[in-house]
């Protein structure tokens, strides 16, 4: 790579800005990236790494020589002149964004600062006017991140789409960033500061829309007697509609659809407009994760004194996230309804202990099938459909499985002796044996 590529500062080293960090020096540039968290500098300092993300570690390992880590603001002032913000931007209670962060870091900025402040923060629409009318001058240019966890360093990497909004008079500044992501292909979306903040809160609205509207659309089919797999096929072969985000289970979750379909409701709503769609998008997704508990009362009445495992814990595969999971609000109702949970994780487990008060932990699938009444596919990790289901059939008191994310194979579980139900399916039982076997 070039040596003489322009230095880059990141402003906060958890997920957003630690991909981020590592894929612009994949890239080629020097990087200098600051956070509070002295603990956390240390760590990356000695390339150790404490969050679970695909491909990451190797590319922190093969760029350390381009890679600072630091918790002084002013080395990174004097470094870098461009300064990519990703700090969080959690939901408070009253379900808008917390920018203090943010404010935080504007405020860390000397007044005659030469810097270009570029927010990858998810953060309302409207943030940037407000920054700049506190802080006339201060260059600001908005390019919102698009990273799904589990495959964040390839999102980073190869982009659909690239947004950079930058303001009449800032067009060089947007100009400087648009030079840093061409080696990335992608179409470049050049617009105003305003609209890119609102690309990424209305692209992540959308998407768990669809995830609600194909949830809704399970349990009707529940009711009727279809298969929602055949449903959201015959649906996404529509190049109107698409096949994406159709897959029906027991919600989403995560660090950013209900953080950022909650501060877009209430963006609308604290501007005189009343988002009648996200509210119901909400009060579904809510809905979607109790439902398991009701399909297991279905089959075994009282869950008091009953045994649970929940196979999956983290709120999709290939992270160890535990944000918003379903889990945690499935396993708070089933002790709520007297049961006993058993849990396992292949990597969030760690995470999931300080989260999950009287959830037994196991070191396996089995282990954590042991002796239970029934069990839910929680999160749809590969080793599950790999697991040994006659096998742990064998270890169940009653070898009943509620697939949550329609993952399984209903005729492999059925032979394998269990009674299966997934998420808008038929419920298939186990397969029947002659007297003679």
């Amino acid at each position: 790579m070039s040596p003489d590529k322009e230095p880059i500062g990141v402003i906060g080293v958890g997920w957003v800005g630690l991909v981020t960090a590592a894929c612009f020096a994949e890239v080629g540039h020097p990087v200098i990236a600051r956070d509070i968290l002295a603990e956390k500098v240390e760590s990356l300092s000695r390339g150790e790494i404490t969050i679970h993300e695909p491909g990451l570690g190797e590319l922190l390992k093969r760029n350390a020589e381009r890679l600072t880590f630091t918790t002084d603001m002013g080395e990174l002032l004097d470094g870098a002149r461009l300064l990519f913000v990703c700090v969080d931007t959690p939901p408070t209670r009253s379900g808008d964004a917390d920018l203090s962060r943010v404010r935080a870091v504007v405020d860390e900025l000397p007044a005659d600062s030469e810097h270009v402040l570029v927010m990858k923060s998810t953060v309302p629409a409207g943030t940037g006017n407000s920054i700049r009318r506190d802080r006339p001058g201060l260059a600001y240019v908005s390019c919102p991140e698009f990273l799904k966890e589990g495959s964040a360093v390839e999102d980073f990497m190869h982009p659909d789409r690239v947004v950079i909004g930058a303001d009449p008079g800032d067009e060089a500044d947007g100009d400087a960033v648009a030079r840093l992501y061409e080696p990335l292909g992608g179409e470049l979306v050049r617009t105003d500061v305003t609209s890119a903040e609102m690309v990424k809160l209305a692209s992540n609205a959308f998407l768990a829309t669809k995830i609600s509207f194909v949830n809704e659309i399970a349990n009707v089919c529940e009711e009727v007697g279809a298969d929602v797999g055949e449903v959201a096929r015959g649906m996404g072969l529509d190049q109107r509609i698409g096949p994406a985000f159709l897959r029906a289970g027991i919600g989403y979750g995560g660090s950013c659809f209900p953080k950022d379909v909650s501060a877009l409701k209430m963006l609308a709503g604290n501007s005189g407009y009343h988002f009648q769609l996200l509210g119901s998008v909400i009060e579904v997704n809510e809905l979607q994760k109790r439902r398991v508990v009701q399909k297991l009362q279905k089959h075994i009445g009282s869950l008091a004194g009953k045994r649970v495992a929940l196979l999956g814990l983290a709120f999709k595969p290939d992270t160890d996230d535990m944000r918003e999971a379903s889990s945690l609000v499935l396993a708070a109702r089933l002790q709520g309804e007297g049961a006993e949970v058993t849990a396992y994780d292949p990597v969030a487990a760690d995470a999931a202990k300080s989260l999950l008060d009287g959830v037994e932990f196991r070191d396996s699938a089995l282990e954590a099938l042991d002796g239970v009444d029934a069990a839910v596919l929680v999160t749809e990790w590969p080793e599950f459909a790999a697991l040994d289901w006659a096998a742990a059939a064998e270890r169940m008191a009653r070898p009943l499985l509620i697939d949550g994310r329609n993952y399984l194979d209903p005729t492999q579980l059925q032979s394998a002796g269990f009674e299966y139900e997934g998420i808008g399916k038929a419920i298939s039982g186990p397969v029947a044996t002659s007297a003679a076997e």
